[in-house]
């Protein structure tokens, strides 16, 4: 069953995080991962949740994006997101 990431981030250290976005751009495509949002536009639509800037990734099953978080290829980008911001993550299967 697909998998999804879903990522609140409030970056604090842009320049840093240009770093992560490079790193985990490359660790997400070695495990088969791909962007289907990227901190686009968001639009409240009800309820109180603001979020900072929301990516979505697309897994083939929860195991494969786990996969990915443990990685050897995601611990440098690991890193790089801890240094310049704050992420809220979860993963969630799909239909």
């Amino acid at each position: 069953m697909t998998a999804y990431v879903i990522v609140d981030i409030d970056v604090h250290d842009p320049v840093r995080y240009e770093d992560y976005k490079r790193l985990a751009t490359a660790s997400i495509a070695a495990h088969g991962g791909k962007y289907l949002v990227r901190g686009g536009k968001v639009d409240i639509m009800d309820g109180e949740w603001v979020p900072n800037r929301l990516v979505i990734l697309e897994f083939a099953d929860a195991d494969a994006a786990r996969k990915w978080f443990d990685s050897d290829e995601y611990r440098e980008a690991k890193k790089a997101r801890a240094e310049s911001a704050l992420a809220n993550m979860i993963i969630v299967e799909g239909i």
